[in-house]
């Protein structure tokens, strides 16, 4: 029986443990790199749903107010539930240059002592009783 030298045995070639531990590394970094990007896009689309309800919600109130038979009042404000959500809103009217025409302004917020309004929407209405 022959016996092995040191000269004759094959090195195995592998990693290290520093190449390891570097390749860890760069891995966690690009991983924690990845799940921020994913975070910040998941805050978007939250925010972007959040502003076309709102939207909605103002549309909504903008087309109830042009189907009133008379001018709308000056200001209203209500409550509206849509997506799952409870909405404020509240309608100003202003008077334009033309007697026969009102701006009307809808502006939503989430609580109804919100300072800031989720959204607002603007249009202008003839007056009913001229139309006829």
């Amino acid at each position: 029986m022959k016996l092995a030298n040191r000269s004759t045995i094959k090195t195995i070639a592998g990693f290290t443990l520093l190449e390891v531990l570097l390749a860890l590394a760069v891995f966690a970094f690009a991983a924690t790199a990845l799940l921020k990007v994913a975070g910040s896009s998941l805050m978007g689309t939250a925010s972007l749903e959040r502003l076309s309800v709102a939207q909605w919600v103002a549309a909504n109130q903008l087309v109830e107010a042009n189907l009133e038979q008379n001018w709308p009042p000056k200001k209203k404000s209500g409550k509206s539930e849509m997506a799952g959500r409870e909405w404020h809103w509240q309608r100003v009217i202003q008077e334009t240059e033309d007697k026969n025409m009102r701006a009307i302004t809808v502006e939503v917020r989430e609580q109804e002592d919100d300072e800031y309004s989720v959204t607002s929407l603007i249009t202008y209405v003839s007056n009913p009783k001229a139309q006829k």
